[in-house]
């Protein structure tokens, strides 16, 4: 035997393996990465990008607890964008386009030099048992690696099947073998397993394409960054571009519906909703005689570009003629097709919130094998199964979040208690505590929760130490300072606000929608100078909070009389068919998913408010 004991394996180097493996390495386990190809990890298989509405908020809040992605992201970066600027500060979105093969590179640096943490090019084709509980793996090449626990993060690699047109064959990605043998054996054990699809598009060479008849897309005129910790912004970026599609794409596209494996039915599992194929598209919309593409380069150095909104699994030669019927792409030549791909996954009501799993103890599933779609989804599963596999080895209390602490705790709450029917993916309206939850208070809600766990280190929080005592000490001035209307309503009028017809605080005038604080500086200078010497996010935030503290107010008080119940616990393995006055569709909801908590219970579709009330007075104490 070559490999001694381990605490930890991790199966798959995704985004979701690699912030599992790396998160409970920095805890003190010992940990062992396993992937079929060291060279891929932390691929980006598909759009190289990170972040997006509600994505960069979970980007922002992995970083903020200590993990990668987000300087990983910034240290890739090759363009970056705020988006929903138009709309209020819940909603603003970090999003940053990435050289895909430097985001890999990083990765595997940040890996490489993570005490207590190997890696190892394997398959893993079954796990290890000791009663119940996981006690390693077993490789293609043979090996036995006894671990303690075992994270199952494979992404797309479980019996995946590729598609192009008629064609199709066994992979994980195009290029790489499918993991075949975990599912079986998962099954035996008792798990349930479905099927899922996902796609991509074509990539195109830049050579080929006339970018003077595309509208550009810029970057930030001031761009931002992912990560709280002290990485750079961007100085130099590169433009993306937007397309569109026309009647004769969607009449070249519609030629190859009878070759469609999606249309044929040779693809039974469901798709991403937010994220259909080119050919979905024009079949569910056949009123629409456009459909916007975002033509995105793969990197600084390589003439590849990524067309968004152009996912095929069409015929390769259909993908090609459609394409050269956009304007811009009439010479467009392709690196490589776009296909579909299904795989296997576990619905995530078998799960608990730490992402253990219910049939087998110490083993944790993340990613793509729990029904999401996307890196950033991904990213913080992985995150979250490293830190509750390390703190469960280490005999210490499990680390969960709630909806009202992160878009994290909202993630997992709609995993487990909801499950999926098709890829999950975040998006702002699955918070109902958005106000709370924002990109830029990340670092506030949750670093202090990674630094008691170990994991953000003590630079980490004494950054956020500095920033709360910035932002508190100019919020006191900005509500101290008196405005008079004489000195004011000239300028007023000229920014199209009323004037004034009494002295009141500058913090009253920030409350008017037209008005920022850095314009109010205008007309007071000792706010003017101290904000001179904050960075922007200080003075962002403490607008946003004087701006919306009535509705941050609300929210919490919500969040809070809401949090009552989601303390009250309800007893493991208990015998629901044997209260009568609950609905019988609430008995067998609960007796199958096994709620942990009264607010667990509430949220599962099919317990009405009612059935809350039974158990409510049945558990209540």
């Amino acid at each position: 035997m070559i490999f001694e004991p381990y605490d930890i394996v991790v199966v798959g180097a995704g985004h979701a393996g690699a912030e599992a493996a790396a998160a409970a390495a920095r805890l003190g386990c010992r940990v062992l990465l396993i992937t079929q190809m060291l060279d891929t990890i932390c691929q980006m298989s598909c759009n190289p990008a990170m972040g997006g509405v509600a994505k960069g908020q979970i980007v922002r809040e992995v970083d903020a607890l200590g993990g990668w992605s987000g300087i990983v992201t910034d240290r890739s970066a090759i363009q970056f964008r705020m988006l929903n600027m138009s709309k209020g500060p819940a909603m603003w979105s970090p999003r940053a386009q990435c050289d895909r093969m430097l985001f890999s590179l990083h990765w595997r640096q940040v890996l490489e030099n993570t005490p207590n943490l190997s890696l190892w090019q394997d398959e893993v084709t079954s796990l290890l048992l000791d009663g119940n509980a996981v006690s390693g793996v077993q490789t293609r090449m043979g090996h036995t690696v006894p671990a303690r626990a075992v994270v199952l993060t494979s992404g797309t690699f479980l019996n995946g099947t590729i598609y192009i047109g008629t064609d199709s064959w066994q992979g994980g990605r195009v290029g790489e073998v499918s993991a075949v043998g975990l599912s079986d054996q998962l099954r035996s054990l008792g798990f349930e397993v479905q099927r899922l699809k996902t796609g991509t598009p074509v990539r195109v060479d830049g050579r080929t394409i006339d970018f003077s008849r595309l509208q550009i897309q810029p970057g930030d005129e001031h761009p931002s960054k992912f990560s709280f910790a002290d990485t750079k912004p961007l100085a130099d970026q590169r433009p993306c571009y937007i397309a569109n599609t026309n009647l004769r794409t969607h009449d070249i596209l519609r030629t190859g519906f009878e070759q469609s494996p999606m249309f044929t039915g040779r693809i039974q599992g469901r798709g991403p909703r937010y994220c259909p194929s080119i050919e979905d598209k024009i079949d569910r919309f056949a009123d629409k005689d456009h459909h916007q593409l975002f033509i995105e380069p793969e990197g600084w150095h390589t003439q590849s570009y990524y067309i968004n909104g152009f996912s095929s699994s069409l015929p390769l030669e259909v993908q090609l003629e459609a394409l050269r019927s956009i304007e811009g792409f009439s010479d467009a030549r392709i690196f490589k097709p776009g296909y579909a791909i299904e795989y296997d996954y576990f619905p995530p009501t078998q799960l608990s919130y730490t992402l253990e799993t219910k049939h087998v103890e110490n083993l944790y599933f993340a990613g793509q094998v729990n029904g999401t779609t996307g890196y950033e989804e991904a990213a913080c599963q992985g995150l979250m199964a490293g830190i509750n596999a390390a703190l469960k080895l280490q005999g210490k209390a499990p680390f969960v979040l709630s909806r009202s602490q992160a878009y994290i705790g909202v993630l997992i709450d709609d995993l487990v208690t909801k499950g999926v029917d098709e890829p999950y993916r975040m998006f702002t309206s699955r918070a109902e505590y958005r106000i709370l939850l924002r990109q830029d208070n990340a670092d506030q809600r949750l670093t202090p929760l990674g630094h008691a766990i170990g994991l953000a280190d003590d630079e980490r929080m004494r950054r956020v130490e500095k920033k709360q005592e910035q932002a508190r000490s100019l919020r006191r001035l900005v509500e101290e300072t008196p405005v008079i209307p004489s000195d004011v309503n000239a300028w007023l009028l000229e920014h199209g606000s009323a004037g004034l017809n009494q002295k009141v605080r500058l913090s009253n005038l920030l409350l008017r929608p037209e008005l920022t604080l850095r314009e109010l500086g205008e007309v007071a200078p000792a706010v003017a100078e101290a904000m001179a010497a904050l960075p922007d996010e200080v003075v962002q935030e403490v607008e946003t909070a004087i701006k919306y503290q009535r509705y941050i107010e609300k929210e919490q008080e919500v969040a809070n009389r809401i949090l009552k119940f989601e303390e009250i616990p309800l007893p493991a393995g208990y015998d629901y068919f044997q209260l009568d006055a609950l609905s019988y569709e609430a008995r067998e909801k609960l007796s199958k998913q096994c709620p942990a908590t009264i607010g667990q219970a509430s949220r599962i579709s099919g317990v009405s408010p009612a059935d809350v009330s039974v158990l409510l007075i049945t558990f209540a104490r």
